[in-house]
């Protein structure tokens, strides 16, 4: 039996797996094509270094820990909203008004956390840039490093990952405390390991605890290499 196990280098909050990485992680795990499409729901936070059992029937396939849905993926349906590319330049100086540089819920999340140094985490640090029909937006560049990919690609798991927290500060996660609860994403090409990529988040409404964003990842040609859409439910941090 296949079994998702989170390293705690992947860690969001400090004692949970960081929410694309798990999602990434059990979509590779369906051995489904990720340029298809592939919608992961989490149900409660994912633990860390703990194996957990994969099943899958009828499309879906399931992680559990004590008989207890941990994540869901099954097939995605629409094609996703498209956050617009903004120009590397524009991308790295948007990356100084960062709000997380001022105030960070998960200092320690592998994605987007201030206190994971070069190498450690992916550093990728989203400031606003020109809205999109009205929507917020934010966008950081980021050039993986040799430590999240062989054969110089970076794996399935870390490219939903990056995918992941640009779309929460693209939200409103400055103003209430919130965590991944389902992520859909299309891979179409694995990134480059040291190629300079443009990560952008895009807002898209909120709804009762309920947050709705998107963001695409675009290589160093301004070509799609993946697109993503989320929905975010906030939390009483009292539970982190």
């Amino acid at each position: 039996m296949a079994h998702l196990l989170v390293p705690s280098r992947f860690c969001g909050p400090p004692s949970s797996g960081n929410g694309g990485w798990t999602a990434g992680a059990l979509a590779e795990l369906t051995g489904i094509d990720p340029a298809a499409g592939l919608s992961v729901s989490l149900r409660r936070p994912p633990p860390l270094d703990t194996p957990m059992p994969v099943s899958s029937a009828d499309g879906v396939t399931v992680a559990t820990l004590a008989d207890e849905v941990v994540a869901r993926a099954e097939p995605a349906g629409a094609a996703p909203t498209l956050a617009e590319p903004v120009p590397p330049d524009e991308a790295r100086a948007a990356e100084a008004s960062y709000a997380g540089l001022v105030f960070h819920p998960f200092p320690t999340c592998f994605v987007c956390g201030v206190g994971r140094a070069e190498g450690e985490g992916l550093r990728i640090f989203p400031g606003r840039v020109e809205d999109q029909d009205g929507a917020a937006r934010v966008a950081a560049t980021w050039t993986p490093h040799p430590s999240v990919g062989a054969d110089g690609q970076v794996g399935l798991p870390v490219t939903w990952a990056a995918l992941d927290c640009v779309g929460g500060w693209a939200g409103d996660l400055e103003e209430r405390l919130m965590v991944l609860a389902r992520m859909t994403a299309w891979v179409d090409a694995a990134p480059r390991i040291g190629e300079e990529h443009v990560v952008v988040g895009l807002g898209r409404g909120s709804e009762g605890r309920k947050t709705f964003t998107a963001s695409t990842l675009y290589d160093a040609d301004g070509r799609v290499v993946a697109r993503a859409e989320h929905v975010w439910v906030a939390v009483n941090p009292a539970a982190f």
